[in-house]
């Protein structure tokens, strides 16, 4: 037989004719349709409410909660300056733009914070929403300025 896209199918044996339901006791699945007797389950449109157990206390109440989640909780970008030495040219102005194009910032909308981790040597202008007090002075050390983001 020649292959090609005309004759394509799926492989023998992967797909097995539809359950044919209510068709007689010979079909092994006739009178109740395999729905049992009576009650909820054997009527049309029924769906199980998921987290109802019919009086059995629900598996997300019998399972312990542990810890809390903090609503003010604070997100941030941190960059260290060692990634700033690495990726940026000297007497470059490093933002939250151009820390976004390099691929440093993780979080959308986060604030930025530098931090004081590795060297740096280059000069650089690094406007920031914090730094830490490691990467003021590193920064600082070698020539570069510190700008804060206005609120």
């Amino acid at each position: 037989m020649a292959h090609g896209l005309h004759n394509l199918g799926p492989r023998k044996g992967a797909t097995s004719a539809r359950k044919r339901v209510g068709r007689g006791p010979g079909s092994g699945l006739g009178k109740t349709s395999g729905k049992g007797h009576k009650g909820q389950q054997s009527r049309s449109g029924y769906s199980g409410q998921l987290g109802r157990e019919g009086g059995q206390m629900p598996l997300h109440r019998r399972l312990p909660k542990r810890g809390f989640k903090n609503i003010f909780r604070k997100e941030w970008n941190t960059v260290p300056v060692e990634a700033l030495e690495r990726l940026f040219a000297a007497g470059a102005t490093v933002d939250a733009e151009a820390l976004g194009k390099a691929g440093l910032l993780k979080r959308k909308g986060a604030e930025v914070k530098i931090l004081g981790t590795g060297e740096l040597k280059k000069t650089l202008t690094v406007v920031a929403h914090q730094f830490t007090e490691g990467a003021r002075k590193k920064i600082e050390a070698a020539g570069g300025r510190c700008e804060d983001v206005p609120a």
